[in-house]
C-alpha cells in the first residue's frame, strides 16, 4: 500500500510498502527491454476468454502491456476496426486526427493502426514534421476544424498509455467534440473489438487493411501542422505577452514525452526566459526517478517520479512538468516544492475566475467527487456553480465545448479552461496551458502559486489530504465498483456525523464506481483505477492529520471488508 499525503512540501510521504527503489533512478538491468517488448507486441495473441486479456476502456482508453497480452497487435486491430465501424454508423465522414507519444509500444500501435485506416479509405492527418503529437493537440485540432461546421466533422485518435510505465501502450478515442469519448461510446467499441478478438486473427487479417509503406503514401493520409496550429493560438488562452515581457525564468522537463518539440517553439514563438531542462527521448524512460512501487512511471504529480525537478527548484522562478502525452501538469515552486494537484487548481480557479473577465458569469467550475473540499467552498466565495461528476475528464468534454464550465480539473493533475474571451480551447486535459498558466500567475500577482494557494487556505481552510495505492485484482475492482451506502455501518466519520454518503454524483447522477462518504469537516471515496490495476482511497481533512489517518482507517476497513472474498 502507498500512501501519499499533500504537505507544503509536495513529497510523498507514506507506509511501509514504499519501495527503496521509490525516487531513485533505477539500474539499467531493471528497465523494460524493448526489443522483448515490441516482438510480444507481435507475437502474444490475447486469448478472449481471459477477462484481462480483453478489450477494456478505462477511464481513458484501452491500456496494457505486450508483456502480458493486454495491448498486442490483436488488441489494436480490433479497437481500429471498431472505430472505423463506430464512424460509419455515426455518419463521421470528415478527417481523423491521430496523435503518438513517446512509449515504446505507440510506434508499432500507431502502423497497425494506420494499416486499419488507410485500408478503411480513412481520411488520417498525421503530424507534418513526424515529431510526437500530445494529447492536447490532437484535441484542438479536432475543434478547430469542427468550430462551426454541420457536416464533414472530425474526431481523432490518440496512441498513448498517458503516465503508465514503459512496458505499457494504449489507445483512446476522441469523438467529434474533441474530448474523451463517453461511456456509451467507448462501451460501443468495447463490445465490437471483443467480438472482432473472439473472430480470431485469420479473420481480422482479411479484413480492410494494407501495408504501413501503403498507408503512409495514400492520398487519404495527409499532414497536419499539430505543432505549429497550437503554438500559435497559445496567446489566445495564455497571457504570453505578460510572459515574455516579465522575464520571468521558467523551468520544463517534458519528462521524454510528447511534448518535446513543442517547448522549443514555444520558446522560439513566444521569446520566453524559458529553459528546458532535459530534452530525451528514451523509451525505456532509465532517466525518470522511480515511482512509489518502485516501477517508473512519467508521473508529473507524483514527488517520487519527479525528483529530478524538485532538487532544481530553487534554479527557478516557477517549473512545471509534463507527461508523456502531455495532458496532465506538475508544478514546482521553490516555496512549496511540488504543488499538490489539488492545491494548484484551486489556485487556477481563484486566479483566473478574477483575471478572465470576457469569461461568462454563469459558467460553473468542473471538478470530480476526489477533488478538495477546497474547490467548493471557493466556489461559493466566487458565486459560481459546482459541476461534480464521477473520475474522468470525458465528462466535463461537453461543458467545456459550449462554455457551460469555466474550468475543470482532476485531482490527477488533468486541467483545462476557456480561452481568454470565454471560449473553448480544447475538450481534453491540456498539461502545457495550466502549466503556462503557472507562469501567467506569478507574473501578475508577484506570488507563486503556491504562495497564492497559502493565501486561499486563511480565509477558506487548511485541508489536508493522502490518496492511497493498492494493487488489486480484476474481482477486486469489480468488488469495489460495486460499493453501496449500506456497506457503511457506521452514522459517523472520523468522530462527525456523516452528512452523505455518494454512489452517484451530485453534478450529473453518474455512478461513481465506487462510494464517497461526506462529513462537515472530512471525507473519503474509494474506487478502482480506471487505467492500472490498483484500487484508491482518497481522503480530505479540514482538522489535521490526525483526524485524516482516522478517516483513512474507517476508510480502510469498509474497503477491506469489500474486498473479502474478491480474488
Amino acid at each position: 500500500m502507498s500512501e501519499s499525503k499533500g504537505n507544503a512540501s509536495g513529497i510523498a510521504s507514506g507506509a511501509a510498502s514504499v519501495s527503496p527503489y521509490a525516487g531513485k533512478l533505477l539500474s539499467p538491468d531493471k528497465w523494460v527491454n524493448v526489443s522483448r517488448l515490441v516482438t510480444a507486441y507481435y507475437c502474444n495473441t490475447p486469448d478472449p476468454d481471459v477477462a484481462a486479456q480483453r478489450v477494456s476502456f478505462g477511464t481513458s482508453g484501452h491500456r496494457g502491456s505486450s508483456f502480458l497480452t493486454t495491448f498486442n497487435e490483436a488488441h489494436v486491430l480490433a479497437i481500429s476496426h471498431a472505430i472505423c465501424r463506430y464512424r460509419q454508423q455515426q455518419g463521421i465522414d470528415g478527417p481523423m486526427f491521430i496523435g503518438i507519444d513517446t512509449h515504446a509500444l505507440s510506434e508499432p500501435a500507431f502502423a497497425t493502426a494506420m494499416e486499419v485506416f488507410a485500408g478503411n479509405g480513412l481520411d488520417v492527418m498525421i503530424s507534418a514534421g513526424g515529431e510526437y503529437t500530445p494529447t492536447p493537440a490532437v484535441s484542438h485540432a479536432i475543434v478547430t476544424h469542427n468550430r462551426g461546421r454541420t457536416a464533414g466533422l472530425a474526431d481523432g485518435v490518440v496512441i498513448t498509455p498517458s503516465h503508465n510505465p514503459p512496458d505499457n501502450g494504449g489507445i483512446k478515442y476522441n469523438p467529434p467534440h474533441g474530448g474523451p469519448a463517453e461511456s456509451a461510446v467507448t462501451d460501443w467499441i468495447e463490445t465490437q473489438a471483443n467480438e472482432l478478438l473472439r473472430s480470431g486473427m485469420q479473420t481480422m487479417r482479411t479484413m480492410p487493411r494494407v501495408s504501413v509503406e501503403t498507408a503512409m503514401r495514400a492520398s487519404t493520409t495527409r499532414p497536419y501542422d499539430f505543432l505549429n496550429t497550437y503554438v500559435d493560438d497559445l496567446h489566445n488562452i495564455v497571457d504570453m505577452d505578460l510572459l515574455h515581457t516579465s522575464g520571468l525564468h521558467m523551468g520544463v522537463d517534458p519528462l521524454g514525452g510528447a511534448g518535446v518539440h513543442y517547448w522549443p517553439a514555444i520558446v522560439e514563438r513566444y521569446r520566453l526566459n524559458l529553459t528546458i531542462t532535459r530534452t530525451t527521448v528514451d523509451p525505456t524512460f532509465g532517466f525518470m526517478p522511480a515511482d512509489w512501487d518502485g516501477r517508473i512511471r512519467m508521473d508529473p504529480s507524483s514527488a517520487y517520479a519527479m525528483q529530478g525537478l524538485i532538487a532544481q527548484k530553487d534554479a527557478f522562478d516557477v517549473a512545471f512538468a509534463c507527461d508523456t502525452d502531455h495532458d496532465r501538469h506538475g508544478i514546482v515552486t521553490s516555496g512549496a516544492g511540488l504543488l499538490p494537484p489539488n492545491h494548484y487548481f484551486v489556485a487556477t480557479v481563484e486566479y483566473l475566475c478574477e483575471h478572465r473577465p470576457a469569461w461568462p458569469p454563469a459558467a460553473a467550475i468542473g471538478k470530480t467527487v476526489v477533488g478538495s473540499q477546497l474547490i467548493d467552498r471557493l466556489a461559493s466565495k466566487l458565486g459560481r456553480r459546482i459541476y461534480e461528476v464521477p473520475v474522468g475528464f470525458k465528462w466535463f468534454a461537453a461543458g467545456l465545448l459550449d462554455a457551460s464550465l469555466a474550468v475543470a480539473g482532476e485531482e490527477s493533475a488533468g486541467t483545462c479552461f476557456l480561452r481568454r474571451d470565454g471560449t473553448v480551447w480544447t475538450t481534453d486535459k491540456d498539461g502545457l496551458v495550466p502549466a503556462l498558466l503557472a507562469g501567467e500567475m506569478m507574473a501578475r500577482t508577484g506570488q507563486d502559486p503556491g504562495a497564492l494557494y497559502q493565501t486561499l487556505t486563511h480565509a477558506l481552510g487548511s485541508p489536508v489530504e493522502a490518496r492511497r495505492e493498492a494493487s488489486a485484482t480484476p474481482a477486486q475492482q469489480a468488488a469495489l465498483a460495486a460499493l453501496t451506502a449500506d456497506k457503511v455501518h457506521s452514522k459517523r466519520l472520523a468522530g462527525e456525523p456523516i452528512n452523505a454518503i455518494l454512489t452517484q454524483a451530485p453534478g450529473n447522477d453518474a455512478p461513481i464506481g465506487g462510494l464517497k462518504v461526506m462529513a462537515d469537516h472530512g471525507w473519503f471515496a474509494a474506487r478502482p483505477s480506471g487505467t492500472e490495476p490498483i484500487y484508491k482511497i482518497y481522503g480530505e481533512s479540514f482538522q489535521g492529520s490526525h483526524h485524516l489517518q482516522q478517516l483513512l482507517s474507517e476508510a480502510q476497513a469498509i474497503v477491506d471488508e469489500a474486498l473479502k472474498g474478491a480474488e
